[in-house]
């Protein structure tokens, strides 16, 4: 062996590419002439054979310590590169030399010409059997589509059959219009490579790894989801198929493919899910979005909490800290201004339901039917049609109710409310449905409740369950001593909103505030104090106080009793009203003119007992 392949002459008698290589050394010892033919002129002694290895390497490596183990070995496994980049697929046989480890032989065979050789042999063996064992096969196809060629055309689902080559032995109709391909295309053709070449990334499907040719070696029904066939304008279709395998006299003759085309379905469901994905998206969003409005909403407030040290003041913490933590009812009363509302979001923000929200419901703003629809929600049907809303009771389920002016909801949806409460169940306006309701309740009123009870005008079942921890805003004329810390507060939030800078408060604006009656309590201030941020541009604040809009930097207002203030106002309304021809609510009537809330306006009306006749003109 060690004399043998020494001699040169002898190793180019070989039949095929032999190469003698030093595997310690990556050194060529000896090429034959077939070895130059097949891997090029650099086949030479003293050049380095891991230069013809093509990205296998390791593999190469992993060959040549196996033949060392073994002594000999073969692999398919590593691709040449030769000429100008071409690859060259080769079997490699080897086997280590006898004078040394690491002498080692190499034969190279090449794979194209294999199996040319290969494909030879097949049809002189295919020459040798006659025509007898094609014919056979071809009868038994030819009988198979005679017999079926009816239900096959019938059928909706695509058909094929294949034989063992991968040749199409028959299609049918259905078949052919899925895949714009007609008979003359695909018989006797492989199918695979006309139909099923490529997946639909656009990467290479091999036959080998195709589930219908594997069929013909496991002999098993295979049943495949999710791949694509191609059409003859080169357009995939999207298709589940299942490949079963034939015999003829328990020969396996090849195998039979059903397939639908599933495009249309497989993009519905696409769209589906990217529809449920932005759904989720969507509301991950609003809850979100949700969750950042209500800590707004709280930050905002806080500008306006209860504010001040006055024994009424301090009266009210108390109180607030005592019925927070339940869920008691609560009803607020308090003169228009007084911080009704304040108190109540108080009371929401130091309770166990903080984290949900505070609906605030304005009773007796709107008309009778829109004022259900907004309270309870309502089904769209009928002259209501649109979307399913919902309503204040809905929106605050799990958290609090502000019912602000209680009073002046009308009588029958007082009865309704009474229900709800009692019940702890609603329905939405025209819904048959009954909805299930946990929610703590504050009511507010500025007039007289139990005048209201007595009047009729207000059910007194109703004030008692909403009354069980009543609370009253004192008047800001009667805790004058807040009106200080009050100033500072809405000052700095004024002047904030305003990107002003903070103005001084002398002591004498701060007497002129402190002896003002302030009939419109902290609102009143809170609107003296944010006209005064934005016209005193100088260093001073300057406050305008009462129609005459003296400045309290230079004169100071002439005290007036509660009367002559109370008669004041009345002038000014009736004036307002005489101004707007009686007309109270919208952008012409007398709220808007006085920058007042249209419940208000009726309700001082009510209360100062003003008649038609003293705003009518003559």
């Amino acid at each position: 062996m060690i004399v043998l392949f020494s001699n040169e002459a002898m190793l180019n008698r070989l039949p095929s590419a032999a190469i003698v290589i030093d595997a310690a050394a990556d050194e060529i010892l000896h090429a034959n002439t077939k070895a130059q033919e097949l891997l090029g002129p650099d086949a030479q002694p003293g050049q380095r054979f891991s230069g013809f290895i093509y990205k296998d390497l390791a593999a190469f490596i992993v060959f040549l310590d196996e033949v060392i183990y073994r002594r000999q070995a073969w692999t398919r496994a590593v691709q040449l590169i030769v000429g100008d980049g071409d690859r060259l697929n080769v079997e490699m046989r080897a086997c280590q030399l006898d004078d040394s480890p690491n002498r080692i032989l190499l034969l190279l065979i090449d794979l194209e010409e294999f199996r040319w050789h290969e494909r030879v042999t097949d049809t002189e063996k295919l020459h040798r059997e006659g025509l007898m064992g094609w014919r056979r096969a071809q009868e038994f196809f030819s009988e198979l589509e005679h017999q079926n060629q009816l239900i096959l055309n019938a059928a909706g689902e695509g058909i094929y059959g294949v034989n063992t080559k991968g040749q199409t032995t028959f299609v049918n109709r259905a078949a052919q219009e899925m895949l714009g391909w007609d008979t003359e295309d695909l018989l006797g053709k492989p199918i695979h490579n006309i139909i099923h070449h490529h997946h639909q990334d656009g990467s290479v499907y091999k036959a080998h790894d195709c589930p219908i040719y594997q069929a013909f070696r496991s002999e098993k029904v295979n049943r495949v989801e999710d791949e694509v066939f191609w059409r003859k304008d080169g357009r995939p279709i999207q298709v589940e198929y299942i490949s079963t395998p034939i015999y003829d006299r328990n020969v396996l003759a090849g195998a039979v493919v059903i397939f639908r085309d599933v495009t249309e379905r497989k993009l519905n469901d696409k769209k589906l899910r990217e529809a449920l994905a932005e759904v989720a998206e969507l509301r991950d969003r609003l809850e979100k979005e949700n969750a950042y409005l209500q800590e707004a909403i709280t930050n905002e407030r806080a500008h306006h909490d209860v504010i001040g040290h006055s024994p009424a003041i301090r009266q009210t913490h108390a109180k607030i800290k005592l019925v927070a933590p339940t869920d008691a009812p609560v009803f607020i009363t308090g003169e228009i201004g007084a911080g009704k509302a304040i108190v109540a979001n108080s009371i929401h923000k130091e309770s166990s339901r903080k984290r949900r929200p505070l609906i605030q419901f304005r009773c007796g703003s709107i008309s009778r039917r829109a004022m259900e629809m907004e309270l309870f929600g309502h089904v769209g049907t009928g002259e209501h049609s649109g979307p399913d809303t919902s309503g204040a009771l809905e929106l605050a389920n799990g958290g609090t109710l502000y019912l602000e002016d209680i009073c002046d909801l009308p009588l029958d949806l007082q009865g309704e409310l009474l229900r709800v409460l009692q019940d702890k169940k609603f329905k939405r306006v025209n819904d048959a449905r009954f909805r299930n309701l946990n929610i703590r309740v504050i009511a507010s009123s500025a007039k007289n409740v139990e005048q209201e009870v007595a009047l009729g005008r207000f059910r007194e079942d109703l004030y008692l369950l909403l009354s069980v921890f009543p609370i009253h805003c004192i008047p800001l004329r009667d805790r004058r001593e807040d009106i200080p810390e009050l100033t500072a507060r809405i000052l700095e939030i004024m002047c904030e909103r305003l990107n002003r800078k903070l103005p001084i408060v002398t002591e004498r604006t701060m007497q002129t505030l402190m002896d003002y009656h302030w009939p419109g309590n902290v609102r009143e201030l809170r609107n003296v104090i944010e006209r005064a941020a934005i016209v005193s541009t100088g260093g001073k604040l300057i406050v305008e106080l009462g129609q005459a809009g003296q400045k309290a930097e230079t004169h100071l207002r002439t005290v007036r009793t509660e009367k002559e203030m109370q008669q004041e106002v009345r002038a000014n309304l009736v004036a307002a009203l005489r101004e707007t021809g009686g007309r109270v609510a919208g952008k012409e009537g007398a709220a808007a003119l006085l920058d007042m809330k249209p419940t208000t306006v009726y309700s001082r009306i009510e209360k100062l007992q003003i008649k038609d006749q003293e705003w009518c003109a003559d």
